[in-house]
């Protein structure tokens, strides 16, 4: 059985992009979120494999909302996805606890290894 996704990005396109490339390859999404407060609502509902997280959204971002998924759950598997040059962000949600980053425009094979990498 494919591992459960939640995927949260505050850009519909995006969503369904990435939604796209892991429903073809197996994996199952069970969630969206189009803010970092709603992925964490989410994540509580959901309990999935795996979250694909964007660092720049409205209302809570992606870091704050990865500290807060982590508190509920110390175990959480957090993929963090950002536009080029957000150096910093990106080291700030490992250190926060994030397994791996994705960076934007996506290519499908990178979203895939990181994928694989994190949840098998």
């Amino acid at each position: 059985m494919g591992k459960n996704i939640l995927i949260c990005d505050d850009a519909a396109f995006m969503r369904m992009m990435i939604k796209d490339i892991l429903s073809k390859n197996g994996y199952n999404v069970v969630g969206e979120a189009e803010n970092g407060a709603v992925a964490v609502e989410k994540y509580t509902e959901l309990k999935p494999d795996l979250v694909l997280m964007d660092i720049t959204m409205p209302e809570m971002d992606g870091i704050q909302a990865l500290k807060k998924i982590r508190e509920k759950d110390g175990n959480a598997s957090v993929i963090m996805c950002s536009a080029m040059g957000q150096q910093a962000m990106v080291i700030e949600s490992i250190q926060a606890g994030a397994k791996d980053f994705i960076v934007k425009p996506f290519q499908a094979d990178r979203v895939l290894e990181a994928v694989k990498k994190v949840v098998g």
